[in-house]
């Protein structure tokens, strides 16, 4: 069984910076993409950022510049740096892990944690 689990998710100001983490456990392919999505209300699941197994990362054009996302293979880990979050990035942030052999949007999901930027 293939589970994954975030973690960092929260209220935080304006200008505010959190870190979410996605710890991966269960058997899985060790070549995989990772990354993040993220579902605001009234609105579709997109992707806030992906890293692939040699490390190239990809970036909605929303949160390039502000967000880094990184991997840790050997933990079996991805995490998203967040910087100068703003109120429309609140949304609900899911981890994706996907095998190389799966199609994008496909994969292992976490359960999804809460962000809220307010002041």
């Amino acid at each position: 069984q293939v589970q994954l689990v975030e973690s960092g998710g929260g209220l935080v100001q304006p200008g505010g910076s959190l870190r979410l983490s996605c710890a991966v456990s269960g058997s899985i392919s060790t070549i995989y993409f990772m990354g993040w999505y993220r579902q605001a209300p009234g609105k579709e699941r997109e992707l806030v950022a992906d890293i692939s197994p040699s490390g190239a990362t990809n970036y909605a054009m929303s949160v390039k510049g502000r967000f880094l996302v990184s991997r840790n293979n050997a933990q079996n880990m991805v995490n998203l740096q967040m910087n100068d979050l703003k109120p429309e990035d609140t949304a609900v942030y899911y981890c994706n892990v996907r095998p190389i052999i799966y199609n994008v949007g496909h994969g292992y999901w976490g359960q999804g944690t809460q962000v809220t930027v307010s002041s």
